[in-house]
């Protein structure tokens, strides 16, 4: 088994549990992921709502709530915490200053090119900084601007392929088109960080993601150029997971036809399971009437179909009449709910079998 090495930090199994919000992929997850040897991400979406009790300010209640997060995940895990932090996050300042400052290992940053990442990084900063994209171009304007300006490279890279879960970053004709597919773009992004890698002489991981569910997917990606991969809809039907049951539930009850692609307030298209809120969005009549978080850089509430934040932190809660789950390609393949331990042995055992009969 290949170990991944993200600068000086080494995860024996090469999964990253990817970040998941609004509350989905908190500090239960994420240590029992670290726990099993690969990486866990906490999402920083929607804290604010999730530790309202804390403070009344969204703002607020989002950095505390990063704090105990990482704190909690620290106190029960023994391998790498990172945080998931969206670019069109109007917090995401913020939520990047928090999870530097609090010493977590790893910032995965997408939904957007973060573009002024390292200029957050102090001179005893630790946090390792690896942008999501979805395009070789992408991955050249983010390391040329970084290193111009910061004299820094991504530590690692994460290329997300149109079959994930929540927001993509595809126009809509590019998602179903497999000129824009992760076998197609997963190697285009491996030699256009090479060019990197042997210029700045840094070795710079490219992680694969979106659409990966089983071990045999995993062997796959690494047989195209990863060096390490992302899960997120494998890891919803966990007993770990920090989501409700009821939420678990929706994606075991998921039939293949009722994974959609929907419009987001943040602008990109996203996948999702489909419920009767879906519906009503689609025919106008859950329009927000005030919007209490200004949480989305892109949003407009003028026009927004919905407020994104509750349809997500009501989702998490199980309540489907006033909210949706984002969901992988994948998620009407869940079957049951296991444990973390399982599921990482399975897709090792599922992994290690496709590398044996591909080798005879």
């Amino acid at each position: 088994m290949k170990t991944l090495t993200i600068g000086d930090l080494k995860a024996h199994v090469p999964i990253i549990q990817g970040g998941m919000g609004v509350g989905i992929s908190l500090s239960d997850l994420a240590s029992a992921v670290a726990n099993e040897g690969g990486i866990g991400v906490i999402s920083s979406a929607g804290l604010g709502l999730l530790y309202n009790k804390l403070s009344t300010n969204f703002g607020e209640a989002s950095i505390l709530g990063l704090k105990e997060e990482l704190r909690k995940a620290r106190e029960k895990a023994k391998g790498i915490i990172g945080v998931n932090v969206m670019v069109a996050m109007t917090n995401f300042a913020d939520m990047v200053k928090t999870a530097i400052s609090e010493k977590a290992d790893i910032i995965f940053s997408g939904a957007g090119l973060p573009l002024d990442l390292p200029s957050f990084l102090q001179k005893d900063s630790t946090t390792k900084l690896v942008p999501i994209v979805s395009s070789a171009r992408a991955v050249r304007i983010i390391c040329e601007k970084w290193m111009s300006q910061y004299n820094y490279l991504p530590d690692a890279v994460v290329v997300e392929g149109p079959k994930a879960g929540g927001h993509l970053g595809y126009k809509e004709n590019q998602i179903n088109d497999v000129n824009f597919s992760l076998e197609e773009i997963l190697p285009q992004v491996v030699h256009e960080v090479s060019l990197f890698e042997e210029k700045y002489n840094k070795s710079i991981p490219v992680i694969a993601a979106g659409g990966i569910y089983t071990g045999e997917d995993i062997y796959r990606m690494m047989q195209l150029g990863a060096s390490g991969v992302q899960l997120g809809t494998r890891f919803v039907t966990t007993d770990e997971c920090d989501a409700s049951t009821a939420f678990k539930e929706q994606y075991i009850k998921a039939r293949q036809e009722d994974i959609e692609i929907i419009k987001s307030p943040v602008g990109m298209p996203g996948r999702a399971i489909g419920s009767s809120f879906i519906q009503q969005v689609k025919e106008g009549i859950k329009q927000p009437k005030s919007c209490p978080f200004h949480c989305i850089k892109t949003c407009d509430i003028s026009k927004s179909p919905y407020c994104i934040m509750l349809a997500l932190y009501n989702a998490f809660k199980g309540n489907f009449n006033n909210g949706y789950a984002f969901a992988g390609s994948n998620a009407y393949r869940a079957s049951r709910i296991m444990s973390v331990k399982e599921t990482m042995s399975d897709l090792m055992r599922e992994w290690k079998e496709k590398e044996f009969f591909s080798k005879k």
